[in-house]
């Protein structure tokens, strides 16, 4: 029984540790497009710069873009870079935009994501940094992902 306490203590430390080297890990990362928190508060709404610069999240179904089926470009709502296509969205039943692929693979980053206690991978703008919202392995084919996003950390732009 006292191993088992110390296992599930030293397992707690590890899950923390992860999480803060994480977050050290995306304040160190360069990014082409870099400014200050008062910066990003003049150009974001205040739930984008929660969710896009603080990670927070949005609640499911109240976003702009959870049930929107028009044609087009998903964009960072921080820096415009293309993220996802509407070719790629799907119905997940999540209550966010979701996504089987991104546009370009490396126009986002993939982290793994401690917080919360679960073990996820959060999803970020390459340009920028923006979070964008967590990845898992749910999805349909023909990659099996799920990239469920923050309508707060996207933009659309129509299909002319």
């Amino acid at each position: 029984m006292k191993t088992l306490l110390i296992a599930l203590i030293s397992f707690s430390f590890i899950g923390s540790s992860c999480a803060q080297k994480n977050k050290k890990q995306k304040k160190n990362q360069s990014f082409a497009v870099v400014k200050t928190d008062a910066e990003w508060k003049k150009q974001l709404t205040a739930e984008q710069f929660q969710v896009a610069r603080k990670a927070g999240t949005e609640a499911p179904y109240t976003g702009k873009f959870w049930d929107n089926y028009e044609k087009g470009m998903y964009t960072c709502s921080s820096c415009a870079q293309e993220l996802f296509s509407s070719e790629t969205k799907f119905e997940s039943g999540t209550g966010w935009p979701s996504f089987w692929k991104p546009l370009k693979k490396q126009n986002v980053i993939e982290k793994n994501d401690g917080t919360l206690g679960m073990a996820r991978t959060e999803v970020i703008c390459s340009r920028c940094g923006a979070h964008l919202g967590h990845v898992f392995d749910d999805g349909p084919k023909p990659t099996g992902l799920r990239y469920c996003m923050n309508s707060a950390s996207l933009d659309f732009v129509k299909a002319k």
